[in-house]
Formats: C-alpha cells, structure tokens, sequence
C-alpha cells in the first residue's frame, strides 16, 4: 500500500466515558463504510447509562471532548 492510498482518520480526543456498539463486538471493520468505520453508531455515557451526558448534552464521538465539563481524559 502507498502512502497515496493509504487513508487515515483522526480523532479528537475523547472522553473515557463515551461508549458506542462496535466497542462491544469483535468483528473486522467493514472497509466499503468510509475510513472503515460506521458514522451511524449509536453512542452512549457510562456515567448516565443512555445518549445524554451528565451535562445534559447529547453523547457523541466528537462532541465528547475537552470542551465539556464533564470530560475525562482517557
């Protein structure tokens, strides 16, 4: 593989909370969804155990980060 087509995604930093389905099953990430990765996951929080943080804002992959003040480094 190239560097030409190798193809990378970055990901802010986010918090040790955020958890979503695909951490939860061992299978291969299916390399026809973009970056082999699905953006149609569902996330949730550890602490409150559904889709809002304990902040009141929704739960998300990249929303989850240093800007909140319920973010804990991972």
């Amino acid at each position: 593989m190239t560097l030409e087509s190798a193809t990378a995604r970055v990901v802010p930093e986010r918090c040790f909370h955020i958890r979503w389905k695909g951490m939860l099953i061992d299978g291969e990430p299916d390399p026809a969804a973009a970056g082999g990765f699905s953006e149609s996951h569902i996330c949730w929080c550890v602490l409150t155990q559904n889709c809002m943080g304990p902040d009141g804002q929704v739960v998300g992959e990249d929303i989850c980060n240093f800007s909140r003040g319920c973010f804990v480094e991972c």
